[in-house]
C-alpha cells in the first residue's frame, strides 16, 4: 500500500538504502585494501634504487605527482626515476606542470617514461619531457592535439518551456554557452586559442625529443599511434615493458648489478576522505569546468 500511494518516496527510500549499503561495502573493501607497495618492504635504505611514480587516468590535479617527483629528486638513494603512464590525457595546465617538474628534475637525475596500455595526448606530453621513453609495441599513444567540445541545448530548453537569461560583463564572458548559438567571432577566437595551445604541444615534444618542429607537426593531427609506430617515428626510444624501463633508468643512474625499484606510496587510503569531503557544490564546479575547458584538453 505504501509503495502504491507514494511511489516516488518508496523509490527514494530503496535507493537511499542501496547507496548506504554500497558505501559501507566500498568502505570495508577500501579499508581492508589499504597497503603500500610490497616491493618497498625488503629494500634497504642504503641501497641505490630507482623510484617509480605512476600517473593513471585523466590528468587533472598534478600536485600529488609533482610532490612524488620532488621527493625522489631530493632522495640521494634514488639514482633515477621512472614515470609509469597509463593515461588518455587530461587538462593542458596539469600536463604542463608535471612536464615542467620533470624538466627541472633532469638537472639532477635521469627520468625514464614507461608507457602502459595508453599514454596519449597529455599522457604523451608528460612522457616527452623525460630523458627516454619506453613503450610496449601495442601501447596506444600519440593523439597530439587539442580539443574543445561544447553542447547546444536550445532545442531541449524550448521543448520544456525554459527561457535562459544571461547577464554578462563582456562580449565573450559566456563563450561556449549551451543555451545559445555560437557566433562566428567566438568560433574564430576559440580556434585561435586551440591553435596556440597546439603549437605549445608540438614545441614541447620537439624540444623534449630533440626533433624538428615540422617533423612532429606532420603527425600532430590527433591521430593515435601504436608504440611500434611511435618508435619508428622517433617519438619513443625503446620497445619494452615497465621492467625494461626500470633497468634502463638504473643504467642511466649508474647503478651496477641488480636494480631495485621503490614505488611511491599507494594513495588508496585517501578515497574515503575524498568521498566524505565531496559535496554537490564541488561536483557541479568540476562539471562546469569540464564543460567549458575540459573541452580544452590534451
Amino acid at each position: 500500500m505504501f509503495s502504491r500511494r507514494h511511489p516516488y518516496l518508496h523509490f527514494l527510500l530503496i535507493f537511499s538504502s542501496i547507496v548506504s549499503v554500497s558505501a559501507i561495502v566500498i568502505s570495508l573493501i577500501v579499508l581492508t585494501g589499504i597497503k603500500y607497495s610490497t616491493q618497498n618492504d625488503n629494500i634497504s635504505d642504503a641501497e641505490e634504487k630507482v623510484g617509480v611514480i605512476e600517473v593513471k587516468g585523466y590528468i587533472a590535479d598534478p600536485q600529488e605527482t609533482i610532490q612524488d617527483i620532488r621527493k625522489y629528486r631530493e632522495d640521494k638513494s634514488i639514482k633515477a626515476i621512472v614515470i609509469r603512464i597509463d593515461s588518455p590525457g587530461g587538462g593542458v595546465g596539469p600536463s604542463q606542470e608535471i612536464s615542467r617538474e620533470i624538466q627541472r628534475t633532469l638537472q639532477d637525475k635521469k627520468v625514464v617514461a614507461s608507457l602502459g596500455a595508453v599514454a596519449a595526448s597529455g599522457g604523451y606530453y608528460i612522457a616527452s619531457a623525460a630523458s627516454g621513453i619506453v613503450a610496449n609495441p601495442g601501447t596506444i599513444t600519440g593523439s597530439i592535439g587539442v580539443i574543445m567540445g561544447f553542447t547546444d541545448i536550445q532545442g531541449l530548453l524550448q521543448k520544456i518551456g525554459v527561457t535562459p537569461v544571461v547577464v554578462k560583463s563582456g562580449e565573450y564572458k559566456d563563450i561556449g554557452s549551451p543555451v545559445r548559438t555560437m557566433t562566428d567571432s567566438e568560433r574564430n577566437l576559440l580556434q585561435t586559442f586551440s591553435d596556440q595551445v597546439h603549437r605549445q604541444f608540438i614545441t614541447a615534444i620537439a624540444e623534449g625529443r630533440h626533433l624538428e618542429y615540422e617533423k612532429v607537426a606532420t603527425v600532430a593531427d590527433g591521430r593515435i599511434l601504436t608504440g611500434e609506430n611511435a618508435h619508428e617515428l622517433g617519438l619513443v626510444d625503446r620497445l619494452g615493458n615497465l621492467e625494461d624501463a626500470i633497468a634502463w633508468a638504473g643504467e642511466m643512474g649508474g647503478i651496477t648489478g641488480k636494480v631495485s625499484a621503490v614505488y611511491a606510496k599507494d594513495k588508496k587510503h585517501t578515497f574515503i576522505k575524498r568521498l566524505a569531503e565531496s559535496s554537490l557544490h564541488e561536483i557541479m564546479s568540476q562539471l562546469s569546468a569540464y564543460h567549458l575547458f575540459a573541452g580544452y584538453v590534451l
